[in-house]
């Protein structure tokens, strides 16, 4: 239970667990999902620790849908243009927005970093610490409702659309992730020297075998799939390697101790239980199956044709639909009722007509 401070009014917001009446969990919750993979890690002694950064826009208020957003009038009194990824002055434009989300943020718990803002104009980037998956999920799903309510304070938007701005950058929600050991709390993706270790490799492995198949998980949204395209900082591939921000799996510089994997797919619109729980599955069924990785990326990622990622939704839930060791470590009943949901999201979006087809075809067709 969290205190929620932007209500003059007393108000709490309270995190539940879905379960039966005999106190089994109820398996298509999203948390419980998280729950379970976590219990595979737990029966093999590993423990998972992970750390998200997670990306967003902020906007004018966008009344009518119909018309495209607009960065929001910052400090200056000047709409925010040009790209600038680090700039100090560029996150001042916004300091009255994150002081509030700073004191929301530390009334309700929520363990957040560092703030950047990011390369799309009026675009930033929020990191957590690192922790348990379960807590970390819990507050990057409070995190988001947060975020929107310190914005709206201030009459903005905070949105955490995949791809909200045209001819912009999308939106991340990059995760880190590490296994240590419960017995001895040695970090188990990194031998004594330093190298990568053969369990790492395999995490990997399962990583780059997997997540064309957990798409939806992780871009759950048509949208999502905006924001996987060349050469604008979100990866179209399952690729690998040190210090490389083409690939999808990227390996930070680390000491041993830190030693992780980020997996740079998932988009900002994801539910953070599922895509946390998803990554985590596919790197356990890597080390499970003893999987080998491709071999490392050391160019321009961009350039391959090689384990590509699915570029629309259904593409995305074909694949999960087949994967049956996937189906089967995130639970069965779970998969087959999120692909029915996504399925019938997917239908509706189908019967609306956008403006892009009506400036393009309505006159010359």
């Amino acid at each position: 239970m969290r205190l929620v401070p932007w209500y003059s009014e007393p108000t709490a917001q309270i995190i539940c667990d879905a379960s039966y009446r005999d106190h089994s969990r109820v398996p298509i919750a999203p948390r419980n999902v998280l729950k379970k993979v976590l219990d595979l890690y737990t029966a093999q002694g590993w423990k998972p620790v992970v750390a998200p950064e997670i990306e967003f826009y902020f906007s004018a208020k966008n009344i009518d849908p119909d018309y495209p957003l607009e960065p929001p009038v910052g400090t200056s009194g000047r709409k925010e243009t040009a790209r600038q990824s680090y700039g100090i002055d560029a996150v001042n434009e916004f300091d009255p927005i994150f002081e509030d989300m700073y004191d929301y943020c530390e009334a309700m718990d929520i363990d957040i970093d560092t703030l950047i803002h990011e390369s799309g104009a009026a675009q930033v980037e929020i990191n957590f610490n690192h922790g348990n998956p379960l807590d970390i999920a819990d507050q990057a799903f409070i995190f988001k409702r947060t975020m929107r309510q310190a914005a709206l304070k201030h009459g903005v938007y905070a949105t955490f659309m995949a791809k909200p701005y045209e001819g912009e950058p999308g939106s991340a929600m990059h995760i880190h992730q590490s296994i240590v050991s419960m017995e001895t709390g040695d970090n188990l993706f990194a031998m004594k020297n330093g190298k990568d270790s053969k369990l790492f490799l395999s995490y990997i492995a399962g990583l780059q075998k997997y997540l064309p198949a957990a798409m939806p998980l992780i871009a759950p949204n048509v949208n999502s799939y905006r924001r996987i395209v060349k050469d604008l900082a979100a990866p179209i591939n399952t690729h690998w390697g040190h210090e490389n921000r083409t690939v999808g799996l990227r390996i930070p510089e680390s000491k041993r101790v830190d030693r992780r994997v980020e997996n740079r797919v998932p988009g900002a619109d994801c539910n953070p239980y599922l895509a946390i729980a998803s990554t985590l599955a596919c790197g356990y069924l890597g080390m499970a199956h003893g999987l080998v990785p491709t071999n490392e990326m050391k160019g321009n990622a961009y350039e391959s044709k090689r384990y590509a990622l699915p570029r629309h939704i259904l593409d995305a839930l074909y694949n999960l639909r087949a994967s049956s060791d996937l189906k089967e470590t995130l639970g069965p009943d779970f998969v087959q009722i999120y692909l029915d949901v996504k399925a019938t999201e997917h239908d509706a979006y189908q019967q609306v007509i956008s403006a892009w087809e009506r400036e393009h075809l309505l006159l010359n067709v």
